[in-house]
């Protein structure tokens, strides 16, 4: 029998339908808490960031937060800024939500604007012009 990783998102299927909605309700409520300023750490107090993504284990225990600063600027002391607080984001987010259990949260860099770029860039390429005026 293998055992799940804590941070994977689901089996082969991907993730389950109580995933998907607790995902959901756990980004709403860090976004909400972020947005209002409730955490009193002064790298994060001028600071506006937006939570695209959190993804769930299948046990609902750990929680990844897919996060990306306003412009991306200063990703990586945000990052640093918010894994040091999860402990108290964490009892914030639980004050919000009525789980069974509270999950552990963790925080990742948002890459999906830069994967965006990236296909628009691909996109625009005379290659791929050229093949998509072909037909």
């Amino acid at each position: 029998m293998t055992k799940a990783r804590p941070h994977s998102h689901g089996g082969p299927q991907g993730p389950s339908q109580r995933q998907l909605r607790v995902s959901e309700v756990i980004r709403r409520a860090l976004s909400e808490i972020l947005a209002r300023g409730e955490l009193h750490e002064p790298e994060l107090a001028e600071t506006s960031i937006t939570v695209g993504e959190v993804r769930m284990s299948p046990d609902l225990r750990h929680a990844t937060a897919f996060v990306l600063p306003l412009g991306g600027v200063n990703t990586s002391g945000v990052l640093k800024a918010l894994t040091r607080n999860r402990h108290e984001l964490r009892r914030m987010v639980t004050r919000q939500i009525d789980l069974k259990y509270s999950p552990e949260l963790s925080f990742e860099p948002d890459r999906t604007f830069e994967q965006m770029d990236r296909t628009r860039e691909l996109l625009d390429s005379p290659e791929v012009r050229r093949d998509l005026d072909e037909d």
